[in-house]
């Protein structure tokens, strides 16, 4: 039976290429790639949105709250085996004025929804993946995004993200995968990752898929 795998995020998850500003293509974008090597038991749910955020409203962008998503998400693709969940750099916006303890716990109320969902609507039937996001690194300064981003202000709030949610992990009794320790954002822009990047992360994240699956 094939099993299907939901990845939940935001332009990291889309595929946005920092270079060209638009979309790699599926050889070089990280559920894809995790797909490939996983093999054909498995269906993956491609889910970014560029600018999505984790429980936040950004009236500037459009409907980008992804805790308000991702119950009709989660209800259109059910039946799940797997849902990965990484969120949090759009958090880091000047705009939002967060510390990274705020987007831990924007990232607790959506975890406590996803998994009330699992329990009470799906019998436990899927494992979540939570990954915290790469590093916003200082390049983002001099980038198209760094008015956006609020220079290093959100370098070092990214920074901080996976110590929390690395926590959070195993207070809901996730896996976890720490982004930032495999991979790094591209100098173009301070924020994504370039294909190379991309193919690495899918490849973490099949061995993380590979683990559970023993």
């Amino acid at each position: 039976m094939t099993k299907k795998i939901l990845c939940f995020g935001d332009s990291l998850t889309w595929g946005f290429d920092p270079e060209k500003r638009t979309r790699l293509d599926e050889d070089s974008r990280w559920p894809r790639v995790m797909g490939k090597i996983l093999g054909e038991g498995y269906e993956i749910i491609e889910e970014g949105q560029n600018g999505r955020t984790i429980a936040t409203e950004d009236p500037a962008e459009g409907e980008k709250n992804g805790l308000k998503y991702i119950g009709p998400c989660l209800e259109s693709h059910t039946p799940l085996d797997y849902v990965i969940i990484m969120l949090g750099s759009n958090d880091c916006k000047r705009k939002f004025a967060y510390s990274s303890m705020d987007i831990a716990g924007e990232m607790q109320i959506l975890l406590e929804k996803v998994k009330s969902y699992n329990e009470f609507r799906c019998q436990n039937s899927f494992q979540i993946v939570l990954v915290s996001p790469p590093v916003i690194s200082e390049a983002i300064k001099d980038s198209w995004l760094g008015d956006s981003f609020g220079y290093g202000n959100a370098t070092k709030v990214s920074s901080e993200l996976a110590g929390w949610y690395q926590q959070l992990s195993a207070m809901y009794g996730t896996a976890y995968v720490n982004a930032a320790e495999h991979v790094k954002a591209s100098d173009a822009d301070g924020c994504h990752l370039d294909a190379g990047n991309q193919r690495k992360l899918g490849r973490v994240i099949a061995d993380c898929i590979a683990e559970l699956e023993k």
